[in-house]
């Protein structure tokens, strides 16, 4: 078939063919063969000559990507061979697993599973493309392997619809060591367990996620409420002297402020409505000399506009101030509620003397806004927790089945939640995760992926290096693999994820994408791309890909079987719901 090499370029070569040639070969692998084995790929087919791409060498039966040295102008040119192609996909790799179907060769698709999932991913493709079939079918083949069974896998799903929950709800049906798990946010779902989340293991960022916080000064009014809230959820006499102390003191520096008596009056009402103790309210009775008279009452006006009371007042609140103590505000994670929580931000908002820095008061009362309606809704319901536990305990509790068994796949179905507060609750999980992974004494002992569905809602460069200094997908795509971390992105919006994230990706399953500005971001971002992949991906059927990275020896298109059972992610059928018979 192939006559003679008549030009070597760079990367590439033309090779003179004879007899018959047709565009079923294009893509086909072809291998130059002189005193060594170079592998090439057929790119071009003109009236007579191919033009041929070098793709790397085959050495002692192994493959290596990129070449040395170019063939020479005599090697001889042939088809792959069977050895040489089983080399290719994975057939000699005890542990492989299966990917899909090469539609070139008719041949399986194996991929290392060291090197699939030690590994960030990405997974793209537009809607309709096949793509949450492809993952849906990934992991299934990852579950019925045969001799190896993936018992210690931890497999943590976030989506927002419960797409997934077909396709791995009968997963006990291949071995009864495999369970699956789905926690949502619909309180209306009977079969599933809620989303809820331990207060006291989230961090000041967690809180900043959560309560949309905007600016630094808003950090350290979270800090101080997370000190707060630790000494006050004790509830014992020393915490009870704090609130006094506190409560005093914010009132003695509105007292001497330089205001007018009657605005240094509202303050003193708004500092006692938010915060109060049984000695420090507005109806406590303030005792005189022959005389009680009640709190409220002491901060009356007279004629000249002072206080009827201003002596006795000072007298009252001074005997609860105690500079002379050093009170312990280290914060050590204790069972509280977001009531104890909102009384704790509200003593942060007066022990900083917030109340004379009007902007720092605004910035501070959204915070306490945001935090008031957070548990004053039913998404309250996803930070009540029974008892205390710790991080341990929280992530084992997660994967946790009937009490006894452990779930290998757990759903997280985001569902009924506005894209904000999803964004924050996955956050919260992947830095709990982060944290939990991290502290682990035998590094990567427990390997963890966290595959994130309609990732372009939560990956996205938002503010957080801004105001945190870092973002946790970020910091999880540069260092997670290291603890056995490991993040999969599946969406149809490349274009809206972060960039440093995608650079992080080292394998990437790309099916149809038709945008040309995903297409173009794909082909800057994407380590390694070449415009042969971003072509092949062009014409792509539904449910085959482009699979390159590195689980794979070469890029190669791959066709994914169909799951079984399937997600429930087609189409509504318009036909059926709409049309009638009609006699």
């Amino acid at each position: 078939m192939f006559k003679e090499i008549v030009e070597l370029r760079k990367n590439f070569a033309l090779v003179k063919f004879e007899g018959q040639i047709n565009e079923d070969f294009l893509s086909y692998n072809v291998v130059f063969e002189d005193t060594k084995k170079i592998l090439g790929e057929i790119e071009e087919i003109t009236e007579n000559v191919v033009k041929i791409s070098f793709l790397g060498e085959f050495i002692n039966g192994k493959f290596y990507s990129g070449i040395i040295k170019k063939p020479s102008l005599t090697a001889k040119v042939r088809i792959i061979n069977k050895d040489e192609l089983s080399e290719l996909v994975g057939d000699n790799n005890p542990k492989a697993m299966m990917l899909g179907i090469s539609p070139l060769y008719n041949y399986p698709v194996k991929i290392d599973i060291d090197d699939m999932f030690s590994n960030h991913s990405a997974i793209f493709g537009n809607t309709g493309s096949g793509k949450t079939y492809g993952v849906a079918r990934l992991v299934q083949n990852l579950f019925v392997m045969k001799n190896k069974i993936p018992f210690n896998s931890n497999i943590f799903i976030f989506n927002n619809t419960s797409e997934y929950d077909n396709a791995f709800k009968y997963i006990n049906q291949i071995n009864n060591n495999f369970n699956y798990k789905m926690y949502t946010t619909n309180t209306e779902a009977s079969e599933a367990n809620f989303v809820r989340i331990p207060l006291w293991l989230l961090s000041v960022d967690d809180y900043a996620n959560i309560l949309d916080a905007t600016a630094y000064s808003q950090l350290a009014v979270i800090e101080k409420a997370l000190s707060l809230v630790s000494v006050f959820a004790r509830k014992d006499e020393e915490s009870l002297k704090y609130k006094n102390h506190l409560i005093a003191k914010a009132i003695i520096s509105v007292m001497y402020s330089n205001q007018v008596s009657a605005k240094i009056r509202d303050q003193i009402f708004s500092i006692l409505t938010d915060c109060n103790s049984k000695e420090l309210n507005l109806d406590v009775e303030v005792p005189g000399v022959g005389y009680t008279r009640q709190f409220r009452k002491c901060f009356d006006l007279d004629s000249k506009g002072e206080f009827v009371e201003r002596i006795l007042i000072t007298e009252y609140i001074q005997q609860f101030v105690d500079n002379n103590k050093k009170w312990n505000e280290d914060y050590v994670p204790i069972y509280y509620t977001l009531d104890d929580l909102e009384v704790a931000l509200n003593f942060a908002l007066i022990s900083e003397g917030l109340l004379l820095n009007e902007k720092s008061y605004a910035e501070a009362t959204a915070l306490k806004v945001r935090l008031h309606t957070l548990n004053n809704s039913s998404s309250s319901n996803f930070f009540k927790y029974d008892k205390y536990v710790t991080l341990n305990e929280f992530v084992s509790n997660i994967i946790l089945y009937n009490n006894t068994k452990r779930a290998q796949i757990v759903n997280f179905v985001l569902e009924d939640i506005d894209d904000r507060f999803a964004k924050a609750i996955v956050k919260v999980y992947s830095r709990l995760l982060f944290k939990f992974s991290k502290a682990l004494e035998d590094r990567g002992a427990i390997p963890i992926h966290i595959m994130l569905e309609e990732a372009h809602r939560y990956v996205q460069k938002d503010r957080d290096n801004d105001l945190l200094g870092y973002n946790i997908f970020e910091r999880i795509a540069k260092e997670g693999r290291k603890f056995g971390l490991v993040l999969d992105l599946i969406t149809q919006r490349p274009t809206e994820l972060s960039e440093t994230v995608i650079s992080q990706c080292s394998n990437f399953l790309i099916f149809k994408i038709n945008h040309p500005t995903d297409l173009e971001y794909i082909r800057k971002m994407v380590p390694n791309i070449s415009s042969d992949v971003i072509e092949k991906q062009k014409s792509l059927q539904s449910g085959t890909c482009v699979a390159f990275g590195k689980m794979m020896k070469i890029p190669m298109i791959v066709r994914m079987e169909l799951p079984n059972p399937e997600p429930q992610s087609s189409n509504a059928s318009v036909f059926d719901k709409w049309m009638i018979d009609w006699q």
